[in-house]
């Protein structure tokens, strides 16, 4: 039989373990969107070295890109964390410039 205490501490644990589980998710959500940031950066430059966009269209992309990163931090300086819900628009929008990089490499 479970004292009071050893109650009440097995349920501080628990929620502890589920909101260490939550930030932890949520600073993951985080670096990845980061990460495609900055590998979709990448690849912009990798198609203007090659040749394949122009110097304007580089420009244009980069700045594309630039707003959804301005946005990914703001969302981070207002709710701290992103969630599900704002890394999947982002990724929707992450996935809008890669789509333009395509069209624009096979013009």
């Amino acid at each position: 039989m479970q004292t009071p205490f050893t109650r009440i501490a097995t349920v501080a644990f628990a929620s502890l373990m589920l909101a260490g589980g939550t930030a932890a998710a949520q600073e993951m959500r985080k670096d990845q969107v980061q990460d495609r940031i900055h590998d979709t950066n990448q690849r912009i430059n990798e198609e203007y070295r090659e040749g394949d966009i122009s110097r304007g269209q580089a420009r244009q992309l980069k700045q594309e890109n630039r707003e959804i990163a301005r946005e990914t931090r703001h969302d981070e300086h207002t709710g701290g964390y992103l969630s599900r819900g704002e890394q999947a628009e982002i990724n929707q929008q992450e996935n809008a410039v890669n789509r333009q990089i395509n069209r624009e490499t096979h013009e």
